[in-house]
C-alpha cells in the first residue's frame, strides 16, 4: 500500500520521496500510475489547435554533456534532454523516473535500483551500464570534468578523482542491465534528489566522439526532448523525443531558444508577442523592468535556494589576508543591491548558505560597515607590509543584473576603502575557464543548490584544489568540520557542525555572500505546466500552451 516516506535533515528542511512499498531492512520504493505521471490536476489535454510550441530566450550554453555542464542554461537544456534516475515533481520532491524501483539498505549506505524499458534517441535501449559509465567517466582524472564533486557522495569517488583509488572500487556498479547498485561514502538523505541531476551517457557515442554533445546529429540522449538545432550564438531548438519512456505525458512539440545578450531586447520580444516567456530561471530581466512589472501585476518571482556571492583570490595579493577579504566583504551595502538592484524580494546574506537552507538567517556579521572596513583594510595592508594594493580587477559573466551590481560594487569600493577596482565582464563559458584557473582577484559566483541543505552550499569549500573551490583557500579546521557532518548522523549535532563550519568561513571570508536569490519572470498567460522547483530548477516535461 503505498504512502508518504518522510526524508528529514536538520533544521526544519525537508526532502520527501513518494514511495510506493517496504521490504526487509531498508524502504523499496515502485512507481505507480500517481507517482509516474503527472496528477490530472497538473495537467490537462491542451486544445488540438494551439501550437505546442514555447518560444523563450537563453544565453550560449557552455556545453550539452551532463560530465562538464556547471552553469544554469546548460543545466536547463541537459534537463530537458536527459532523464535520470528520479525527476523532481512540481514541489521540488524526488520521483521515480529512469528507475522503477529503489530499495535502500537499513544503514542507508546502498541503494539498488530497478531499471524501467527506456530507450536512447538513436533506439538503444537505456542500461544500469550506462549509468554505471557515465558517473565513473565523470570522476575519471582523466576526463578532467569541473563537476566531479557532484559525483563525490559515492564510495572512494573523490578518492578516484584524485588518483587514490581505482575505477572498479568506485560506488556505483551495474549488476545487470535493469539493476544498478549504488553504495555512498556517508549517509546522504537527499541522494534521492541529487540522482534527478546525475543522468546516463551513452557509452558508445562517448567513446567515438569526444565532441558528440556539440551537434544535434550525434548528441544522443534519453530525455522527454531531443536536440534538433543549435546553431551557435543563434538558437537552440528542442523537438518532443518519441523515443522518451514517458511520451504520451510530453505535450510540447518544440521548444525554441533564441540567444538574445541584452535584456531589454528580450523583453521587448516578449511584448511585441515574438517570445512567450522572458527572464529567470536562464534568463533575465532588465533591472529597470524589475520595479515596473511588479507594480503591473505581471511579474512573477519565487525564491530559490541560491545564493548571489563573490569569491577572493586567496592566493594572489592583497587577497592573501584575512583582514583585507573582510575589509572589501564589510564595505559592501547588501540591502543597497537587493532593494535597487534585484528589486524582486532578494535577501541580504551575510552568510553564504540561501535562506532557504540556512541555520543562521540572521548571519555572522553586520552589513555594510564602513568604518570597520576601512580599519581591517589598514590592518592588512600593516600585515603584509604594504603601503599601496596591487591593481585589483572583478570578474563577471555578462548580464544586465551582474553589470549593475559590479559597478555599484565598484563605486563602494572606492568611496570606502579608496580602491580602483577594474571591472572585466566576460561570456559565461570564458569567464567559468578563467575562474578554474584562477585568473580573477575577485569574481561573483552563484550557487543554486542539488538539494536543500546547508552542506550543499559548504562543502564547495573543503578542499583547496577542486573545481569547486577556486578561492584556493584551505583550512584543515574546516575541512575536518564537513567531514564531521558527513558522518553525524544525529540532526541537532549534525546542525551545530555546520553552523560552526560556516562561522569559520566567515572569519576567514575566502567568500562572501551578496544576497540569497530569487527568480524573476514574465510569461504569456498561454504557457502551462512550466514547473520552477524550488531549487531554482525549470522543466518542461509537463508544460503545454492553451
Amino acid at each position: 500500500m503505498s504512502f508518504l516516506f518522510t526524508l528529514i535533515r536538520s533544521g526544519s528542511i525537508m526532502a520527501t520521496l513518494l514511495i510506493a512499498s517496504m521490504a526487509g531492512d531498508g524502504a523499496a520504493f515502485a512507481a505507480t500510475s500517481p507517482f509516474a505521471h503527472s496528477p490530472a490536476a497538473e495537467q490537462r489535454e491542451p486544445e488540438k489547435s494551439v501550437p505546442q510550441v514555447l518560444r523563450m530566450n537563453a544565453e550560449e550554453p557552455a556545453t550539452l554533456d551532463p560530465t562538464f555542464a556547471e552553469d544554469s542554461t546548460s543545466g536547463a537544456i541537459i534537463y530537458a534532454i536527459f532523464d535520470g534516475l528520479t525527476r523532481l515533481n512540481d514541489k521540488g520532491e524526488p520521483i521515480l523516473s529512469m528507475a522503477s524501483g529503489m530499495e535502500v539498505s537499513a544503514d542507508k549506505l546502498t541503494y539498488t535500483f530497478t531499471l524501467r524499458d527506456a530507450r536512447w534517441t538513436n533506439g538503444d535501449r537505456v542500461t544500469a551500464h550506462d549509468f554505471e559509465f557515465a558517473w565513473k567517466h565523470a570522476l575519471d582524472p582523466k576526463t578532467g570534468s569541473p563537476a566531479s564533486y557532484r559525483y563525490y557522495v559515492l564510495k572512494n569517488g573523490q578518492a578516484f578523482t584524485m588518483g587514490k583509488a581505482k575505477a572498479e572500487e568506485v560506488g556505483v556498479k551495474a549488476l545487470d542491465d535493469k539493476t544498478l547498485q549504488v553504495r555512498l561514502e556517508h549517509p546522504s538523505p537527499f541522494f534521492s534528489t541529487t540522482a534527478a541531476f546525475l543522468p546516463a551517457i551513452h557509452q558508445e557515442t562517448v567513446q567515438a566522439n569526444e565532441k558528440w554533445a556539440n551537434d544535434p546529429k550525434t548528441l544522443v540522449s534519453n530525455g522527454p526532448f531531443r536536440l534538433a538545432a543549435w546553431e551557435h550564438k543563434n538558437k537552440i531548438v528542442l523537438t518532443k523525443s518519441d523515443t522518451y519512456w514517458e511520451k504520451d505525458v510530453v505535450k510540447l512539440a518544440r521548444i525554441e531558444f533564441s540567444m538574445i545578450a541584452d535584456p531589454s531586447t528580450e523583453l521587448a520580444m516578449f511584448e511585441n508577442g515574438d517570445l512567450d516567456w522572458a527572464g529567470g530561471p536562464i534568463s533575465a530581466l532588465p533591472v529597470d523592468a524589475v520595479e515596473p512589472l511588479k507594480q503591473e501585476g505581471r511579474l512573477r518571482s519565487q525564491a530559490k535556494a541560491s545564493s548571489y556571492y563573490l569569491r577572493f583570490n586567496a592566493e594572489r595579493p592583497p587577497f592573501t589576508n584575512a583582514k583585507i577579504r573582510k575589509a572589501f566583504a564589510y564595505a559592501i551595502n547588501r540591502q543597497e543591491i537587493a532593494d535597487y538592484i534585484g528589486q524582486a524580494g532578494q535577501k541580504p546574506l551575510m552568510g553564504i548558505t540561501a535562506y532557504t537552507a540556512s541555520l543562521k538567517p540572521d548571519g555572522f556579521f553586520a552589513d555594510n560597515q564602513p568604518e570597520e572596513a576601512k580599519r581591517l583594510l589598514a590592518e592588512g595592508m600593516r600585515e603584509l607590509g604594504i603601503t599601496k594594493l596591487p591593481p585589483i580587477t572583478y570578474l563577471y559573466n555578462t548580464s544586465d543584473r551582474n553589470k549593475a551590481i559590479a559597478e555599484t560594487l565598484q563605486a563602494k569600493w572606492k568611496n570606502v576603502l579608496g580602491v580602483e577596482v577594474k571591472l572585466l565582464n566576460k561570456e559565461t563559458k570564458v569567464y567559468l575557464d578563467d575562474q578554474e584557473q584562477g585568473k580573477f582577484a575577485i569574481t561573483r559566483s552563484g550557487w543554486a543548490a542539488d538539494y536543500n541543505d546547508p552542506i550543499n552550499f559548504l562543502q564547495k569549500f573543503k578542499d583547496k584544489y577542486s573545481a569547486t573551490n577556486i578561492t584556493r583557500w584551505h583550512s584543515p579546521a574546516y575541512s575536518g568540520l564537513i567531514q564531521k557532518a558527513y558522518a553525524e548522523s544525529d540532526a541537532e549535532k549534525r546542525a551545530q557542525i555546520l553552523l560552526e563550519a560556516e562561522a569559520l568561513l566567515m572569519e576567514e571570508m575566502p567568500v562572501t555572500g551578496i544576497f540569497s536569490d530569487v527568480n524573476t519572470w514574465v510569461q504569456s498567460d498561454k504557457v502551462k505546466g512550466v514547473r520552477i522547483h524550488p531549487l531554482g530548477k525549470i522543466d518542461f516535461k509537463w508544460a503545454y500552451m492553451d
